[in-house]
């Protein structure tokens, strides 16, 4: 077997059809491949006129200039308008914008559109009045509280681009940012509620303030929210307290449009050079993704739904699924800001049923906890009101899928798995829930209006059956511009590989099914060679994952001299089974070799009580494979709980889960 290519180890048999209801109401129906396929730029024409533009544009796509895109030439647009004042203009100003949800269970608050419109005009008044203008960088580091999402969309208003760093990140890593893209106004809180007890923000911000300037960057002002109450220092020539400004603004705030290609946020993701990389979105073709992937992806019929994406605001997902593409599409949704076990088990389930939750949007790490917890705690909650449930951030298991569509999903809910990314900006792979046969562990295929194929190193197609790169072939609206402030690392990272034939590569690997179908196998960087055989490490952890034993498992290859590289898995058990037995290690070695065959059978297989992860549920693999090679641990910072590393490698070293 060639090299190029990886092997496509396992197979899947179960489908799910729709549900007849759902199939026979859907938003986006069969057809639309079809269409989309025959004139991409009339069918983004027509999604992009689903949202309100202050002028229409003169060129849908001009990409006379590859990899550099500009979609909806010469339209002009405000986010922020098309997220609340057309909706509260078409009457739907009573309607329910956000139930936010504090960690405290006695905390709670409706907020309609005509109250979110106010808030954030009160908002876009009091940063003017700071100095902040069109083109201005605001970093936000907050919690996951209305006033975040008001800041965010004030921000938009302003044509002031936000970059919003995940709460959980340190002092270091926000004063990285501010300096990148050159942020002079920060908007902070005192804190915010973590697994009970506050947690301090407003002290790293100080600490990243002085960094940030010590390498040219000035913060002019910090606006601060009070959520906690907590003791803070206070510098009065640069803080401001969100309650003294932006609460005693006016509401009358007239926005102004701009470009279509005005920049909105940047993001930054972990580059493997070890600078985050500043991904740029822009406003009008965003917008336009974010929108029509949220309704065609969910079927969100907005005047009945109920929709939560359980995402961090800091994170991507929470950009497209929570702050833009529900707000424009006028949905009614949940914002939770605490743990999913916070006071106890069981505070999402309660959190559906109180709501009457009816789409539900999370990651499949959050999935595989809640299975190693067991049943018996979703199944005492009434979750009858969800229809569609989706899973994002990585691909997902098949058994996981199995677990969530039934007992989370009743065995009757259509499941989308979504593949995309912080640069694609949308959902560009997905199943439609009124239209695909759902497989467990599939992605599917691309979405209307999105081209996306598996191809060799040669750029050639795979046939059905086969694995390789994971390609995007032509430009789609809501794609990054470039790199902030760097235009050369944009085409190098994302465009170098296939640079010829124009396609977008961003590090996934995948396979076609013998139906044609994708999977996405993670990243190229977890492929394991194994006596000349690529192996996914996805598709090992889920056949672990398929023992009735196990709840999670990480698989990294580690160095062998006989074979180039060896299995090494790291696993979690379900609650119920204890520790396994005597017999646990060969159990699952024997599990894996009838799953996928002899090749993929683990040298070694540890059992431990948590794996490594980010603060968004991302496993960082090379941190164990530093321990299955036995090198020194690296860089622990963006790990969610440092401390997990130390037992692992305690585990190792008393010698538990043996060859």
């Amino acid at each position: 077997m060639s090299e190029e290519t990886l092997s496509n180890l396992s197979r899947e048999e179960r489908r799910f059809a729709p549900p007849a209801d759902l199939a026979a109401n859907a938003n986006l129906t069969e057809e639309a491949y079809a269409r989309a396929a025959a004139d991409p730029e009339s069918f983004w024409a027509e999604q992009a006129h689903r949202l309100d533009w202050d002028r229409d544009w003169d060129r849908v796509l001009d990409w006379d200039n590859p990899p550099f895109a500009k979609w909806f030439v010469g339209g002009r647009i405000n986010a922020s308008y098309n997220c609340l004042d057309r909706h509260v203009a078409n009457g739907l100003g009573d309607r329910v914008a956000i139930h936010w949800v504090g960690e405290p269970e006695d905390e709670a608050r409706s907020i309609t559109y005509a109250e979110m419109k106010d808030e954030v005009c009160r908002a876009a008044n009091a940063l003017t009045e700071l100095g902040v203008k069109a083109g201005d960088r605001v970093a936000i580091y907050m919690p996951m509280i209305p006033e975040t999402v008001v800041a965010m969309q004030a921000c938009a208003r302003l044509g002031a681009p936000h970059t919003v760093v995940f709460g959980g990140f340190s002092a270091d890593a926000l004063a990285a940012r501010i300096v990148d893209c050159g942020a002079e106004f920060v908007i902070t809180s005192d804190g915010g509620y973590r697994r009970g007890a506050p947690s301090a923000l407003k002290p790293a911000v100080d600490e990243a303030r002085q960094k940030a300037a010590a390498s040219g960057v000035t913060v002019r002002k910090v606006l601060v929210v009070e959520r906690t109450k907590q003791d803070i220092e206070w510098d009065a020539d640069v803080d401001v307290w969100w309650h003294e400004t932006v609460a005693t603004a006016s509401t009358e705030h007239e926005c102004e449009f701009f470009d279509a290609e005005h920049p909105l946020y940047v993001m930054y993701t972990s580059g493997t050079t070890g600078n985050p990389k500043g991904i740029l979105h822009t406003t009008g073709g965003y917008l336009t993704g974010a929108a029509y992937t949220h309704w065609a992806v969910f079927d969100l019929k907005p005047e009945t739904d109920v929709y939560w994406c359980t995402a961090d605001v800091g994170w991507v997902t929470g950009h497209s699924y929570m702050v833009y593409g529900p707000m424009a599409n006028g949905a009614t949704q949940v914002v939770y800001e605490g743990t999913p076990d916070s006071p106890t088990r069981g505070r999402w389930w309660r959190i559906i049923e109180k709501y009457g939750v009816t789409i539900f949007y999370t990651a499949p790490t959050a999935i595989r906890s809640f299975m190693k917890q067991g049943r018996q705690i979703p199944d005492a909650c009434d979750l009858t009101s969800l229809r569609v449930l989706g899973s994002v951030g990585e691909p997902i298991n098949p058994e996981a899928y199995i677990w969530y569509r039934e007992v989370i999903g009743g065995n009757r809910t259509p499941v989308v798995d979504t593949w995309w990314q912080t640069e694609t900006g949308m959902i560009m792979i997905s199943p439609l829930p009124g239209v695909t046969h759902g497989k467990p562990g599939s992605a599917m295929v691309p979405l209307p209006g999105v081209f996306a194929d598996v191809v060799t190193e040669e750029s050639e197609s795979v046939p059905n059956g086969s694995g390789g790169y994971l390609v995007l072939t032509a430009p789609w609206p809501a794609m990054l511009r470039t790199i902030w402030g760097d235009d050369d690392r944009y085409r190098d990272t994302y465009w170098s590989k296939y640079a010829k034939q124009g396609w977008y590569f961003a590090g996934d690997g995948a396979k076609k099914d013998e139906d044609g179908d994708l999977w996405v196998l993670g990243r190229v960087d977890d492929v394991m060679n194994v006596s000349g055989h690529r192996l996914s490490t996805t598709e090992i952890e889920s056949a672990l994952v398929s023992h009735p034993k196990v709840a999670e498992a990480a698989v990294v290859g580690a160095k062998d001299e006989d074979t180039g590289q060896a299995v090494c898995a790291f696993v979690i058990l379900r609650e119920e089974a204890g520790d396994g037995g005597a017999d646990i290690v060969e159990d699952l070695r024997s599990h894996v070799r009838t799953q996928i065959g002899a090749i993929a059978k683990p040298r070694q297989i540890m059992i431990v009580a948590e794996l490594p992860k980010t603060r968004s549920g991302k496993i960082m693999r090379r941190l164990l494979r530093d321990v299955a090679e036995h090198r020194e641990i690296g860089d622990v910072t963006t790990l969610a709980d440092g401390s997990v590393m130390d037992l692992i490698s305690a585990g190792l070293d008393s010698g538990k889960g043996e060859d």
